[in-house]
Order: structure tokens, then C-alpha cells, then sequence
């Protein structure tokens, strides 16, 4: 089932039509969240990410747009499927019909869509898993990058490359071809006991995993965290490199080009990320 401005309908029915401003103009933001149990890990995260996301792109916000609402129509949504432990939700809001670029309203819609996980805990997988840059098209360093917005064609075709070439993942570039992300989520990099991602300013997405990993490192008398560029140079010379997204935790990098890496920060920070998500529930 879909939840479609809380009605709910049947996968496969055709609530949208060619007048969709988010298929004619990209004019839509989503989040992708995570249920394990009925409980929706990083609700309040994902809230005011939609709801700053939303201000920034001049959408009005409905006055029962709240945080309940949201996790109320979510659980709806999830009560007409089979059962299951964990779920991949994602939670659509679109500009409503009309206009050109310029919308005739502000007003929105949203659609509510899941699909069941394969395990409740964030887990690590310990199976190959390789990079390579994808240099045909640059991020853009400006807040729209750091938007979860509908425009994901670099996404799209940076993933198109990656399986023309046997490759589990791409890492992407800005302007000043400093690494920024992968294609599925925020990077850090590992030497010793530093951990370093990129700053917003550079582009990446502004990610809800990546808050929280933060969020770890900054409270850890482990590791020391830097927010600084990284550059390609840097990857063959990092101990480790991982990946990290709201739906499947932390993906620890096995080898980009030459280079292997291990993934022993990624095993550790595991544990806590998983303490941390079950707080959060």
C-alpha cells in the first residue's frame, strides 16, 4: 500500500498524473527513514530536515505537519503490510499542480511508500565492497546540494557508471574536485585514529547518519573528528573508508583502486550507532 495525502491506496495506482511538478521540474524533497518495530529510528531528525528543507524551498508547511503526523501517517502506512521487523520508508513532499518554473501554489502533497529490511540492527557487511570516483559531472557547493531533493540525476548516472564497470559505489566531486560523498551517502575516511568527512560547504548532503556519527566521534576519547575537504589523493593513503546512510548504517569500503582498506573504526562505531538508534525509537 501507498499513503498518498493520508489515503491509502493500492501499489501500483495511478495517483499521479503528467502535471506532477516533482516529475517536471524535480520540485519535491524526500527522506529515506528507517522502522524497525514501530518505532521510527531519528524521527525528530528527519522532521526538522523536511521541515528546514521545505522553508528553504519556499513550500507551505500544512498546519498539522507535525512531527505526530508524520510518524502517525508513516505507522498507518506500514499497518497494511505484511509483518516485518524493519522497513525502508520514503517519506515524499511535492509542490502541488501548476505553473511553469514559477508555481501557481505553494501548497504540497506527499505519498508514504516502504519496503521491508532484511534486518532490524544496523549490521556490517564484510563482503568486497569498491570505489572509484565518478568524474563525468561535479557537485555544486551551495545548500541546494546539501537539500534531500528529488534532483538525484547525478545519482542516477554516477550509479548507470558504476555497474557498467563492476564497481559497488562511486565517490562524487565538486567543482574543486575534493571528494564530497558517495552515491547512497556521506564519506568519512580513517587514518589512525582521525576520522574525517567533508563540510557541508562543500557540497555533501546534510545526512542524518552523518549528525550522528558526529555525534559519536565528538563524545569519543577514541577518535579525533575533523569536518575538512578530502582529496583524492588522501583515499589511497586512509586505513579505512566508510559510508553511511539512514537505511543501511555504516558500508565500510573494501578497496578503491589499488588500494584495501580494513574496517575496524567501521566495527567499533557500529555498536554505538545502534545504542544511539534505539534511544532514539
Amino acid at each position: 500500500m501507498v499513503n498518498f495525502n493520508a489515503t491509502l491506496v493500492d501499489d501500483g495506482t495511478n495517483f499521479l498524473n503528467q502535471n506532477n511538478r516533482g516529475l517536471k521540474y524535480g520540485d519535491s524533497l524526500f527522506e529515506a527513514i528507517r522502522v524497525v518495530n514501530g518505532h521510527v529510528y531519528f524521527l525528530e531528525e528527519h522532521y526538522l530536515r523536511l521541515m528546514s528543507s521545505m522553508r528553504i524551498l519556499r513550500m507551505e508547511i500544512p498546519m498539522d505537519f507535525t512531527m505526530e503526523f508524520l510518524e502517525k501517517e508513516i505507522l498507518k502506512t506500514l499497518d497494511t503490510m505484511e509483518a516485518n521487523s524493519a522497513f525502508r520508508v520514503r517519506f515524499t513532499v511535492y509542490r502541488n499542480d501548476g505553473g511553469l518554473y514559477l508555481p501557481e501554489t505553494n501548497t504540497i502533497s506527499y505519498c508514504i511508500e516502504a519496503n521491508p529490511l532484511d534486518s532490524p540492527f544496523y549490521i556490517i557487511n564484510d563482503s568486497q565492497y569498491e570505489v572509484e570516483l565518478f568524474k563525468d559531472f561535479y557537485l555544486n557547493k551551495d545548500m541546494l546540494s546539501n537539500l534531500k531533493t528529488n534532483n538525484r540525476i547525478l545519482n542516477v548516472v554516477g550509479s548507470v557508471f558504476a555497474k557498467e564497470n563492476d564497481y559497488d559505489n562511486c565517490l562524487l566531486l565538486n567543482g574543486d574536485k575534493m571528494v564530497v560523498e558517495a552515491l547512497n551517502g556521506n564519506v568519512f575516511l580513517v587514518s589512525g585514529k582521525t576520522v574525517k568527512t567533508p563540510p557541508l560547504k562543500d557540497g555533501c548532503l546534510d545526512g542524518i547518519l552523518r549528525k550522528k556519527i558526529i555525534e559519536i566521534l565528538e563524545k569519543s576519547n577514541v577518535y579525533e573528528l575533523k569536518q575538512e575537504s578530502i582529496s583524492p589523493f588522501e583515499l589511497q593513503k586512509a586505513d579505512e573508508l566508510f559510508v553511511t546512510n539512514a537505511i543501511n548504517g555504516i558500508i565500510p569500503v573494501s578497496k578503491y583502486r589499488k588500494k584495501m582498506f580494513g574496517n575496524k573504526t567501521s566495527k567499533d562505531l557500529i555498536g554505538k550507532l545502534n545504542a544511539v538508534a534505539r534511544l532514539s525509537a
